[in-house]
């Protein structure tokens, strides 16, 4: 169901409901203000019957006096006393003045005030007043119908525009929900319009501030799509570039082992072949593992970081490189029993972030000499005897697919990438530098400073 059906739905079951309930209030509080006009009245009259009329008559002999007009007669003008009831008792119980209908108020000797009853099956409402002597008795009643259709007049006179203009009303609130979610509409226009590859920010000054949040959660969507995007786009084109030389290595190797005349010339081709394959197949592996790291998210950094068991993995991993060129793998931990740098992250990520740091180190130091990790509390380090190093080769750490010229390993240039976009999703950074003077170079692994806005 659309939006804007749901709030017409709402709006259209709402706005009788408390159409009703206003109603309802305006019938309640009409009746308490009929109820106490009408009771005005009936005191007014009792206490003027009782000033006027009943010091005149003698206290021997009563007669009854001429009832009063009733309605149709020619002096009732539009009035109708058929609901109007006067009457005096004397303290027996005697009628001593009446209207017609009067004579049917029920007497009650010691009532004082207003009380409700039933006269000729109608229920109504008589006030009974006492004289300072106790000698009469003054009872003036009226017939509660007469209320009721007053009340009911004066609500019906203000429902019945009402009733008139809902109609209006509802096609008005119709207009107002449509003008209200117009930019709803031309937001969904405006991405229906989209190229699939558009993945500008949608424009949200203008907006209103309920779809703000919204728009910025898009923008903010759109804007991590692009960058993924860009990444995916980058790293097939670097995949296509880089594969296409080895692969041409290979191929023309092939040819030269099935050319070559003797088995020196067909060793030589083969050992070259191996070496191919084996770049080839650490270059696959690295490209995958950057893959990884660069669709990684934050979300998957739920763990605290077991740094003993990751360097036991590291290790173990670059052991048979170490071995191979007579490198020492050398750990230092912090002093005092502190615990090494605390961070939660993912453990497969971190491995592969310290694995290509003393892979790279151990592949690039001199040989029969020393890697040594070194954990802190709050940053690693691994250092190897690699420099000196200008400047300019430090800053071409990280660059994709980047090797130093004159290298005999076999290498990617795809290790430092990996490990800076690791370190970058668990919030940290990774900086080089050289000591000329020791000929040594540092990779330090540390928490990245905090950037404000």
């Amino acid at each position: 169901m659309s939006l804007q059906r749901r709030l017409m739905i709402y709006l259209l079951v709402c706005a009788p409901l408390v159409w009703a309930a206003a109603v309802a209030i305006s019938v309640n509080r009409s009746r308490h203000e009929v109820n106490e006009l009408y009771d005005t009245e009936l005191i007014r009259l009792a206490r003027q019957i009782q000033a006027t009329l009943l010091p005149s008559l003698p206290l021997q002999g009563r007669k009854r006096f001429p009832p009063l007009p009733q309605a149709g007669e020619p002096d009732s003008g539009e009035g109708d006393v058929r609901d109007l009831a006067v009457v005096v008792w004397d303290r027996n119980g005697t009628i001593v003045m009446s209207d017609r209908e009067g004579e049917s108020l029920p007497f009650n000797a010691n009532a004082v005030g207003f009380l409700s009853t039933s006269v000729a099956g109608q229920p109504w409402r008589v006030y009974y007043m006492q004289s300072s002597s106790g000698q009469w008795l003054v009872g003036v009643g009226q017939g509660l119908y007469e209320r009721d259709e007053v009340v009911y007049d004066l609500v019906a006179s203000q429902i019945l525009p009402w009733l008139l203009v809902l109609p209006m009303l509802l096609l008005a609130m119709a207009w107002a929900v449509r003008r209200a979610l117009a930019p709803l509409h031309e937001l969904t226009g405006n991405l229906l319009s989209r190229d699939a590859a558009d993945l500008d920010a949608v424009p949200a000054a203008q907006a209103p501030t309920e779809l703000k949040p919204l728009l910025s959660a898009m923008n903010s969507l759109f804007e991590r799509i692009d960058g993924l995007l860009k990444r995916e786009r980058r790293f097939t084109a670097d995949a296509a570039h880089e594969l296409r030389t080895p692969l041409a290595v290979l191929r023309a190797q092939w040819d030269v082992v099935k050319r070559s005349q003797s088995p020196d010339e067909r060793r030589l081709a083969q050992q070259q072949m191996d070496e191919g394959l084996t770049r080839m197949d650490r270059l696959v592996t690295q490209m995958l593992a950057l893959s990884r790291a660069e669709t990684a998210t934050a979300e998957l950094l739920d763990a605290e970081v077991d740094w003993p068991r990751i360097v036991e993995q590291v290790m173990s991993d670059c052991l048979e490189l170490a071995n191979r060129r007579s490198i020492e793998l050398a750990c230092e931990w912090p002093a005092s029993e502190r615990p090494p740098m605390p961070l939660m992250g993912n453990t497969h990520l971190v491995t592969v972030l310290l694995r290509n740091l003393m892979d790279n180190a151990a592949r690039y130091a001199p040989r029969c000499s020393t890697v040594l990790l070194r954990l802190g509390t709050a940053q690693l380090e691994v250092e190897n005897q690699g420099g000196p190093l200008s400047a300019e080769q430090l800053a071409g750490f990280g660059q994709r697919f980047h090797r130093a010229p004159g290298q005999e390993e076999v290498g990617s240039g795809l290790g430092i990438s990996i490990a800076q976009r690791i370190a970058s999703l668990h919030g940290l950074e990774i900086v080089y530098d050289a000591d000329p003077d020791a000929a040594t170079v540092r990779a330090t692994v540390r928490f990245a400073p905090v950037t404000s806005g």
